[in-house]
């Protein structure tokens, strides 16, 4: 058989075989001076390049995160807002069933009570908050509750320290539980309130806290005083012992504060109720000396009126631990007795503000106090 001549192999056929080398110009076992096809070649960013880069980035990321917090705050508020309309709910049902909305709080009260001194209350403390958990899907929870014992009673440890998501506002990162501290309690308030086996009171914390009226609670939780400051003008819509009904809402529903926020660096709260023999110490800084104030404090705010100087509006330096406060930037979310929840920041004039705390004062409010 005829051959073809080798130097008649095209190159192509070759160039895989073990020693391409010479195939690639020059004699055998020289190495090729020939470039790397395109294709293999690497490319890279010069440290000029990278730090370009970094900077593009960084600026992009400064720019999206105050977005990316504002949308969690938004976030954060829809979810207070939407606690407080459950509550508002669960309030209107207690009504529909009882015809009256449930009271402040409930206790018997001691023969030595006089007005204008610390209320005399023997218990057993438990408040509105607990009365309408039936409404707010917590039926279970209201069955092991014994409302004719104490609030601070062993029995009732369990349920009192039960951490209830609709009654904490999600931007309040404070622990969902505190020892109430005990009446009478000075600097740093480190005593525990005991119960009757010695050990502290622990109880579930709160947000929200329902609205007094104007004057100072503590002196006269139930409105039995004869002074002018406690008058049916003054009241609001949850106090000791009463409960108001909608007929009594002669300002209108939608011009009455039902319940607020309280922030944990103000003061802490509870859903449980007015925890007799406790206190509620100031959290923060107390620049102004006001100093603890009692257990009725623990579930009930107050507006606040022309004695308040400067005034206790939502949000303000100057509030006591019984007026409300957020951790959100634009105010403090606040249900009213028609069911809506409004937004109100400290720049409120502070005679609408002392009007939307009462539920018959008579006042004239045209709006316009909305954050």
């Amino acid at each position: 058989m005829f051959a073809p001549p080798t130097s008649h192999i095209p190159i192509n056929f070759v160039r895989g075989c073990g020693n391409s080398s010479v195939f690639r110009g020059g004699r055998r076992g020289e190495p090729s001076s020939a470039s790397p096809p395109a294709s293999l070649r690497f490319s890279g960013f010069t440290l000029v390049e990278l730090l370009v880069v970094i900077a593009i980035i960084g600026m992009l990321v400064a720019l999206l995160l105050p977005a990316v917090q504002s949308a969690r705050e938004a976030a954060r508020r829809a979810q207070c807002t939407n606690n407080l309309k459950q509550i508002g709910l669960a309030l209107h049902n207690y009504l529909a069933l009882s015809q009256r909305f449930p009271p402040g709080y409930q206790s018997a009260v001691g023969s030595s009570e006089v007005p204008g001194v610390q209320a005399d209350d023997l218990g057993p403390g438990w408040g509105w908050a607990t009365l309408i958990l039936p409404y707010l899907e917590q039926m279970d929870l209201y069955k092991q509750i014994d409302l004719t014992t104490d609030i601070a009673d062993p029995a009732n440890a369990t349920a009192r320290t039960t951490v209830l998501s609709a009654y904490l506002c999600p931007d309040d990162n404070a622990s969902p539980l505190f020892q109430v501290d005990k009446l009478g309690d000075t600097k740093p308030y480190t005593t525990p309130l005991l119960d009757s086996n010695g050990n502290p009171v622990q109880v579930a914390r709160s947000n929200y806290v329902g609205m007094y009226g104007t004057p100072d609670m503590v002196p006269d939780p139930g409105y039995l005083s004869t002074l002018p400051e406690y008058g049916p003008t003054h009241r609001g819509m949850l106090y000791r012992n009463y409960g108001t009904r909608m007929a009594d809402v002669s300002d209108g529903s939608s011009n009455t504060v039902f319940v607020g926020e309280r922030s944990s660096n103000l003061a802490y709260s509870t859903w449980t109720g007015s925890v007799t023999g406790g206190q509620v110490p100031p959290v923060g800084p107390d620049p102004y000396g006001w100093g603890p104030d009692g257990a009725p404090d623990l579930t009930l705010g107050h507006a606040g009126d022309e004695s308040d100087v400067p005034a206790h509006t939502p949000n303000c330096s100057a509030c006591h631990v019984d007026d409300f406060a957020s951790f959100h930037p634009q105010g403090v979310n606040f249900l009213f007795v028609d069911g809506s929840v409004h937004m109100i920041g400290p720049g409120i004039s502070p005679p609408i503000w002392w009007a939307l705390g009462t539920r018959a004062g008579g006042e004239i409010i045209d709006g316009g106090w909305e954050e």
